[in-house]
C-alpha cells in the first residue's frame, strides 16, 4: 500500500460563540507557527483572518477565512468561522469540508447560545472536536464549571487533560495531565517544568480520574487499567486520540490566547488528537480515504469574487487537481478548465502546481461552478452531498436610488447570492420590488453595505419583514378531485381522493398512500406527491409556504389512455390547494431565543421591554455580578432591539440570539 502524504495534514475549523476569542486563537496559531511575524489584535483591526473592512469595523468575523501554518512537521489548514448566528451558514459550509474542529469557550460565560448551535452543526457532520477554554485570565474564569456545562448542555463526554496553574489574573500556565509536566509562560515563551509541589496532589487526583474515565470508554485502555491499575502515558494518549476520532469524547484544554498562554499545547493537541484526511471515511465510492492516486473527487464549498476574478474554494477528497486540468461539474453537467491552483492565506494567495487529496485550495478558471457542486474527473462522475443551506427568515426591499443603476443593482445582488447561498433574491409579484432575504437583520445589513462599497451603488432599503409560514390546525378527509382535460389529441385524466391532517413534531411534510388493488399505479402515486409538494409553496392565508402537513392518498382512478404522470401531478397540486382552502389554518412566525446580559439594576426595565415585545421569559440567573435573562421572542419584534437595549442599560447591556423555530402567531 502506497503511503499517503496527507497523513501529516490537519484540516480544522475554529468554532465558537461570538466574542469567545476564535479569531485571537487563530491569530496566535499563525504567530507561534511562524506564518506571520506580528500578532494582530481584533480590537485594532489588524488580524489576518478578519481582513474585510466590515469585519475590522464591527470587530466580528463575517466570512470564513482559510489560513495555512506548520507545526511539528504537520501542515495545518485552519478555517476561522463566524460566531454570530446570522452567519451560521458560513459555518455549515466550512464544516462540510473540514476533518476536525477546535471549539472555543469563554471561561467565564461557559457554553453560550451560539456555542450550542455550532456544536450541533458539527454533530450533524460528524466532525471530531477538541475544546479550548479561553480567557482563563479573566475574573470569574472557571475551567471546571465550563467542563460541567459542556457535559450538561452539549451532552458531550468532556475529558479535561490540563489543570490550570494560577487563577484569574494570576493564571500563568497549565499542568499536562497526560505527560504530568507543567508549562508556564512568564513573558519569555513556554517553559516546561516539574509539576509544582502545591499542585501535585490535585494533578495526581485528576490524572487518576482521567484514566478511569478513559478506561470506561476504550477497550484497550480498560484491559491495561485492569491489569496494571493505571495507564501509561502512551496508552492514555492513543486512547484519547481514538475516542476523539470516533466522536465518543472531547479532549478539553485551557489557556488565554490574548496573553499567549496555552496555545502551544493546543497546537500539540491538534496534531495528536484531531484526524488527518486519511482518518476520515472514504467518499465517492473509493476504497480508502484521501487516496491521491484515485480519480479526482472534490467539493466546491465557497465562491469569492475578487477584483482580479472569480475564485472557487474546493476540498479535494480523492485524486489530484493540477493547473490545466479539465473537470466535470456534476451539478450542471458542464466541464470546466482549471487555470490556476492557489494556496490561500486569508486575503493572500500563492500558486501551487498541484493539490492532492486532503488539500483545501482555491481554483481560478471555473465560470459557473456554485457552492455545493462536485468537481470530478470527467471519466469517473461522482456526486457528493452538498452543504445544507438554511432557509432565509428576514427580507428587505432593495432598490437603486438612480434608475440608471437598476441593472448594476441586479448584477450586484446576483453576485451576492452566488457567493452566499443563504441570501435569496426575488421579485415581489404584487409590488414588482426586488426583495433580498437572509438569516437575520445583521446578515442583510452587511450584504447591503457590500453593495454600497464594492459596487459603489446608492440603494434604498425597506423595513425588514419576517418570513411567515402557514400550518394546518384542522384538516379535511375524503376530498375528491377529478382532473379532466380534452383539447384535441391525447387528453388528461386523473382522479384522486385526499385526507389532510396536521403533522406533529418538527416535520414539514409527510405523504402516504393507502390505495389498494392497483387503482393508482406507483408511478402516479409519486406524481401525486410531487404535485402536493408544489401546492405547499403558497398557502391560502397569505401566500406563505405551508408546513406541518400530513397528506394521505386514500383512493383514485385512472383512464387507460388519458392518464399520465403529468395529469396526476396536476391533480395532486389542485386537490391539495382545494383541501387547504377547506381546512382550518393558522400563521406561524419565526421566533428566536434571546440571551440578554445586563447590570442587575436594569433587569426590571429589560424584562418589561421583552414582555412588550411578546417575549416569553424562560430563564433568569445571576452570573459574575450581572443578570442573564433568556427569553423566546418573535423575530419581528427584535428589529432595532440593540438600540433600545443600549438606551435602557446606559450602553452596558448586550444580547445574543439564535433561531428557535416557528410558533403560532398570536394577535
Amino acid at each position: 500500500m502506497r503511503s499517503l502524504p496527507n497523513l501529516r495534514v490537519r484540516n480544522l475549523g475554529i468554532l465558537a460563540h461570538v466574542d469567545a476569542g476564535k479569531t485571537t486563537v487563530t491569530e496566535r496559531i499563525l504567530f507561534l507557527t511562524g506564518a506571520v511575524h506580528k500578532r494582530g489584535e481584533v480590537h485594532d483591526g489588524t488580524t489576518v483572518t478578519d481582513f474585510d473592512p466590515q469585519e475590522r469595523e464591527r470587530g466580528i468575523t463575517i466570512s470564513s477565512a482559510a489560513v495555512s501554518a506548520s507545526w511539528d512537521g504537520h501542515r495545518l489548514a485552519v478555517v476561522d468561522t463566524p460566531g454570530h448566528v446570522d452567519f451560521s451558514d458560513e459555518v455549515e459550509r466550512a464544516l462540510r469540508v473540514l476533518d476536525g474542529a477546535v471549539a472555543v469557550f469563554d471561561a467565564v460565560a461557559g457554553v453560550e447560545p451560539q456555542s450550542e448551535t455550532v456544536w450541533r452543526q458539527a454533530d450533524r457532520h460528524g466532525v471530531p472536536r477538541i475544546a479550548f477554554v479561553n480567557k482563563m485570565d479573566r475574573a470569574g474564569a472557571d475551567l471546571d464549571a465550563t467542563v460541567a456545562a459542556i457535559r450538561a448542555r452539549l451532552g458531550a463526554v468532556a475529558l479535561p487533560v490540563q489543570l490550570p496553574v494560577g487563577r484569574e489574573d494570576g493564571f500563568r500556565g497549565v499542568v499536562d495531565l497526560v505527560r504530568m509536566r507543567a508549562y508556564v509562560w512568564d513573558g519569555g515563551g513556554r517553559v516546561e517544568t516539574e509539576v509544582p509541589a502545591r499542585l501535585r496532589e490535585e494533578a495526581l487526583r485528576r490524572r487518576r480520574d482521567l484514566e478511569e474515565r478513559v478506561a470506561e470508554l476504550h477497550p484497550d485502555a480498560l484491559e491495561e487499567f485492569c491489569a496494571d491499575g493505571a495507564l501509561s502515558d502512551g496508552t492514555l494518549a492513543r486512547a484519547l486520540r481514538a475516542l476523539t476520532l470516533a466522536g465518543t469524547a472531547v479532549v478539553v484544554l485551557c489557556g488565554s490566547a490574548y496573553r499567549d498562554r496555552g496555545v502551544e499545547p493546543l497546537l500539540d493537541a491538534i496534531v495528536a488528537y484531531l484526524p488527518a484526511p486519511a482518518d476520515r471515511p472514504p467518499v465517492g465510492g473509493g476504497e480508502r480515504a484521501a487516496d491521491p492516486h484515485a480519480p479526482l473527487v472534490a467539493l466546491a464549498f465557497k465562491v469569492h469574487a475578487t477584483p482580479t476574478g472569480r475564485m472557487t474554494y474546493v476540498r479535494v477528497y480523492e485524486g489530484a487537481l493540477s493547473k490545466g486540468d479539465t473537470v466535470l461539474d456534476t451539478a450542471t453537467g458542464r466541464t470546466e478548465r482549471i487555470s490556476r491552483v492557489l494556496r490561500v492565506q486569508a486575503d493572500r494567495t500563492a500558486e501551487v502546481s498541484v493539490a492532492l487529496a486532503g488539500d483545501i485550495v482555491a481554483v481560478v478558471g471555473p465560470k459557473t461552478v456554485r457552492a455545493g457542486a462536485t468537481l470530478c474527473a470527467p471519466h469517473a462522475p461522482v456526486v457528493l452531498e452538498p452543504p445544507v443551506t438554511a432557509a432565509p427568515v428576514v427580507s428587505v426591499a432593495v432598490e437603486a436610488r438612480r434608475s440608471t443603476d437598476t441593472g448594476r443593482l441586479a448584477a450586484g445582488l446576483a453576485r451576492l447570492a452566488e457567493e452566499d447561498p443563504s441570501l435569496v433574491v426575488r421579485t415581489d409579484p404584487e409590488t414588482g420590488q426586488t426583495v433580498l432575504s437572509g438569516l437575520g437583520e445583521l446578515h442583510l445589513e452587511v450584504a447591503v453595505e457590500r453593495l454600497r462599497r464594492d459596487r459603489d451603488l446608492e440603494v434604498t432599503v425597506g423595513r425588514p419583514q419576517v418570513a411567515y409560514r402557514e400550518t394546518v390546525v384542522r384538516g379535511v378527509t375524503g376530498l375528491l378531485h377529478r382532473h379532466v382535460k380534452q383539447d384535441g389529441g391525447a387528453g388528461q385524466f386523473a382522479h384522486v381522493v385526499l385526507d389532510v391532517a396536521p403533522l406533529g413534531g418538527e416535520e414539514e411534510f409527510a405523504f402516504t398512500s393507502t390505495v389498494t388493488g392497483g387503482r393508482v399505479p406507483q408511478e402516479y402515486v409519486r406524481a401525486v406527491e410531487a404535485g402536493c409538494r408544489d401546492a405547499l409553496a403558497e398557502g391560502p392565508l397569505g401566500g406563505h409556504p405551508v408546513t406541518g402537513v400530513r397528506v394521505t392518498l386514500t383512493d383514485g382512478a385512472t383512464h387507460p389512455k388519458d392518464s399520465s404522470e403529468l395529469a396526476f401531478r396536476t391533480a395532486g397540486r389542485s386537490a391539495l390547494r382545494e383541501a387547504l382552502r377547506a381546512s382550518v389554518l393558522t400563521l406561524l412566525e419565526p421566533v428566536a431565543e434571546v440571551t440578554v446580559t445586563v447590570p442587575a439594576e436594569s433587569v426590571g426595565a429589560v424584562l418589561g421591554d421583552l414582555a412588550a415585545r411578546r417575549g416569553r421569559i424562560t430563564d433568569s440567573r445571576v452570573r459574575g455580578g450581572t443578570s442573564v435573562v433568556t427569553a423566546t421572542v418573535p423575530l419581528a419584534e427584535l428589529f432595532g432591539y440593540a438600540t433600545r437595549l443600549r438606551g435602557r442599560t446606559q450602553g452596558r447591556g448586550t444580547f445574543t440570539t439564535r433561531p428557535a423555530g416557528y410558533e403560532p402567531l398570536k394577535a
